[in-house]
């Protein structure tokens, strides 16, 4: 889970990183407020999940409370890369005399986390790597040993930093190593790290994202997921622990692993060519289990989307045998009912592997009206293409 900078800097704060505070603001009024309570020129931030805010116009200077209140006038719901600005950070301007780079990142390839460091900061860092590489330090850091002070001193020299502000700088990356590891984070970086005229080091931005693999051990975090920008079908399959992704089409998807839902996405694709171009409407994967609850869970969310003329149920029975599966398919559509939601959009079921002639006959013998057996997954791919184009 990717953070907002004010996110990522409340936690910096926490772990002993040196940041500018700031408010959060939804209104430019509340913008207009902090910047009265700051009392100097302040600095109005658009709070999005990407880089180039700067750029796009989404970071201005503002002299006076009444201009905070324009400038977050302007900058709240602009559309920076496909994010929209719903909220901006106002913090007290700093001077500014020099910009460095700093982060740590999990390096799944070597096994390890990836410290990066530059005193070129303050720019894209993917422009200082393919401009200048040797400006870009990268160090090797042993996930177990992690990052003490000898290590944050390696980093430092690697990196060409100031003898002046050496100490201060290793002071941040240890820091910002506890942020990584308490937090249990992939990701941590400081673009500007910087130092100020008076010698003070400070974080003027911050990137940080979670494992959301970790979140069992870390209550808090469920209070910095963004829901705004997420779909509620997306946010409702969370809640039931259902693997979903919404997209952009007329067929629902259900399948039992992630492997053969991605390829039934592609052969619905493929299929809908033939009837206007019908697409999936989304990624489910319902796992091994799929028992009637589940299944019924599955079928909820995905005949909840109006844009889903049709279903296509494509499973492959191995550890759960296609006979619960079938099984689970009935139940599902029995515990639809019984809550008052009769399923009208046609389903076509396509089950394979373990057991799959005893599932075919739990199907059939159900004698559901919307449901409809295709032997091979082409085939079915085909009529729940017709059948979606059909509606």
């Amino acid at each position: 889970m990717d953070l907002f900078e004010y996110q990522a800097k409340h936690l910096f704060r926490e772990h002993g990183v040196p940041v500018v505070p700031g408010d959060v603001c939804s209104t430019p009024e509340l913008a207009r407020e902090a910047a009265r309570k700051i009392g100097t020129t302040v600095v109005v931030k658009a709070q999005v999940k990407t880089g180039g805010r700067g750029k796009a116009g989404g970071v201005k200077l503002a002299e006076s409370p009444d201009e905070a209140f324009a400038r977050a006038q302007d900058i709240l719901g602009m559309d920076i890369k496909g994010h929209t600005v719903r909220k901006v950070l106002v913090t007290e301007a700093a001077d500014i005399a020099e910009e460095y780079y700093v982060s740590f990142l999990l390096d799944r390839a070597d096994r390890a986390f990836l410290a990066m460091a530059s005193v070129a900061g303050g720019i894209d860092i993917e422009e200082v790597a393919a401009t200048n590489p040797e400006a870009l330090a990268k160090i090797r850091v042993d996930a177990l040993a992690g990052v003490d002070d000898a290590k944050a001193a390696e980093i430092v020299a690697a990196a060409g930093f100031p003898a002046e502000v050496a100490d201060e700088i290793a002071g941040v990356l240890t820091s910002l190593w506890d942020v990584l590891v308490n937090e249990d984070a992939t990701l941590v970086e400081v673009n500007p790290l910087v130092r100020t005229p008076d010698g003070r080091i400070l974080a003027l931005d911050g990137k940080v994202t979670l494992d959301e693999n970790a979140d069992y051990r870390h209550a808090s975090h469920a209070d910095m997921v963004d829901t705004a920008d997420t779909d509620p079908l997306e946010l409702r399959a969370k809640e039931l622990d259902l693997n979903y992704v919404k997209l952009t089409g007329e067929v629902g998807i259900i399948g039992n692993g992630a492997g053969l839902v991605m390829s039934t996405l592609d052969v619905v694709a493929y299929a809908g060519e033939e009837f206007g171009g019908v697409k999936p409407a989304n990624f489910l994967d319902i796992g091994g289990g799929a028992s009637a609850q589940v299944m019924a869970n599955g079928l909820d969310i995905v005949l909840n989307d109006p844009e889903v003329k049709a279903v296509f149920v494509n499973v492959f029975g191995g550890i759960t045998a296609c006979d619960a599966v079938a099984n689970g398919i009935v139940g599902a559509l029995d515990l639809l009912a019984a809550k008052g939601e009769t399923v009208t959009k046609p389903i076509v079921c396509r089950i394979d592997g373990n057991n799959a002639a005893e599932g075919r006959r739990i199907l059939n013998e159900a004698e559901h009206e919307v449901i409809e057996l295709v032997e091979t997954m082409d085939d079915a791919a085909r009529r729940v293409a017709q059948l979606a184009a059909q509606a």
